[in-house]
């Protein structure tokens, strides 16, 4: 028999958990006790339907998943056979509070579903066109890879999605609608929110959402443009060999192999430093360019210089802000969502919001009359099952306690059995004849038959 496997592997708590409250596992990790609890927003991407989505939105839900990291199930497995309830029923024990599900329609279109746990509510968007990573990795000249940036969460950039409504007649501005507002909640509630303290250097990937302009006063149109990227940052206003320097300083000094970027020059083959510095192919060991346009935007950062010393990292006053240019590599999926409806519930409800299908006040009450109706019946049948519940318990606890009696019953007749058997089997031991009894009556009887056979 294989020898069962031990977990060893654990989730450290978040700084920002810290103040909760908190128990002890096994391993030593300090955990939240309800992970409902946590201020961090987690999420799920689910594909509903599992094989039927089809292999390109497959790698697109496994895309976003990348993007929505680190709070989101990137590990998640679905089957065919799963339901929206499973996955609703488990988001509270493991603290979701939106879920992002991917479906595909009967006519062939991508859809996505933003939920909020546990009531909702839910905005619909059909996916019109999306590309996946590894598409826009191969069309880009240089494709950033893959490093640190996804163990933070995104920054978030949302522009274009308040409506531009005309003002009333009295010159006072006109109300915003109010699918605006629900819309931008949802999507800022997907991210933690951002704080004072966190420094500039941990966000390190960018997500924005652009809704494309409409005319004034059309609150019906939205589409709406994701893209994701990963921001990179360099000095601006230094040469080459001194970034080249001043990498190697943040690194410690410590000499890294042949060829190896951030490592120090080396400066064997020359006479004196100042031949690196005019000629920094020198010390390269081959051609470099000098070319490159700091085109980007540039911004002033006030960071805290660090440096090493005697191996211990020790902070020293800042010099005043530091130049930067700000450099935006796409990272991938592209997507273009256009807005359907929003649903009051998760995923069920009446509509407050629909893109093409505009109800009058008598067709709003008929609905809204429609759905307290259905409302109630909901209400009744639970209490009715509640009461089936209830009933079938009394009645097992009946069946059991006169199971219990039937049982005491036939315990007090096996023993009166007992008694009275053993009552026989005394009267028959009284009945029993001695050995003499028996000799005389085999002698009486010897005598007879001696009798008969002379006559």
């Amino acid at each position: 028999m294989a020898r069962r496997r031990t977990k060893k592997r654990t989730h450290l708590a978040h700084p920002n958990t810290s103040k909760l409250p908190t128990k002890t596992s096994a391993t030593g990790v300090a955990q939240p006790l309800n992970a409902s609890a946590s201020p961090i927003p987690k999420t799920m991407v689910i594909r509903i339907g599992a094989s039927d989505v089809g292999p390109s939105v497959s790698s697109l839900v496994h895309d976003v998943r990348t993007m929505m990291e680190p709070h989101t199930a990137s590990r998640l497995r679905e089957r065919k056979s799963n339901k929206l309830k499973d996955y609703t029923t488990m988001a509270g024990p493991l603290g979701v509070t939106q879920m992002l599900l991917f479906s595909r329609s009967e006519t062939g279109h991508t859809n996505l579903r933003i939920a909020r746990c546990p009531r909702g509510p839910t905005i619909h968007f059909r996916v019109a066109e999306y590309s996946l990573c590894k598409d826009l990795r191969k069309a880009l000249r240089n494709p950033k890879s893959p490093g640190k940036e996804f163990a933070t969460p995104p920054l978030l950039v949302m522009n274009n999605l308040k409506t531009t409504m005309a003002p009333n007649a009295d010159g006072t501005p006109a109300r915003t609608p109010p699918q605006d507002e629900l819309l931008m909640s949802t999507f800022r509630s997907l991210f933690p929110e951002l704080t004072v303290n966190t420094p500039v250097s941990a966000y390190r990937r960018v997500l924005v959402l652009n809704r494309r302009p409409v005319a004034v006063g059309n609150d019906t149109e939205y589409v709406i443009d994701v893209r994701h990227y990963a921001i990179s940052t360099k000095a601006v206003g230094l040469s080459k060999p001194i970034r080249r320097l001043n990498a190697a300083e943040r690194r410690g000094g410590r000499d890294t192999p042949q060829g190896r970027r951030g490592g120090l020059p080396n400066l064997g083959k020359l006479e004196d430093i100042a031949d690196y510095m005019l000629d920094p192919a020198a010390a390269a060991g081959g051609y470099t360019s000098e070319s490159e346009v700091d085109d980007d935007a540039t911004v002033e950062v006030l960071n805290p210089a660090v440096r090493r010393v005697g191996g211990a990292r020790k902070r020293r006053a800042p010099a005043g802000p530091e130049k930067k240019s700000i450099h935006l590599v796409e990272l991938g999926p592209r997507m273009t969502l256009e807005m359907t409806k929003i649903e009051e519930g998760l995923a069920d409800g009446r509509v407050l919001w629909h893109a093409y299908e505009k109800k009058t006040k008598a067709q709003q009450a008929e609905l809204e009359a429609r759905h307290a109706k259905s409302a109630a019946q909901r209400e009744k049948r639970r209490k009715e099952q509640l009461e089936n519940v209830r009933r079938k318990k009394e009645l097992k606890e009946q069946m059991k306690t006169s199971k219990r009696g039937a049982r005491k019953d036939g315990e007090g007749g096996e023993d009166a059995d007992a008694e009275k058997s053993e009552g026989e089997d005394e009267d028959e031991d009284e009945e029993m004849w001695d050995d003499d009894e028996l000799a005389e009556y085999a002698a009486e009887h010897e005598d007879d038959e001696d009798e008969a056979d002379e006559a």
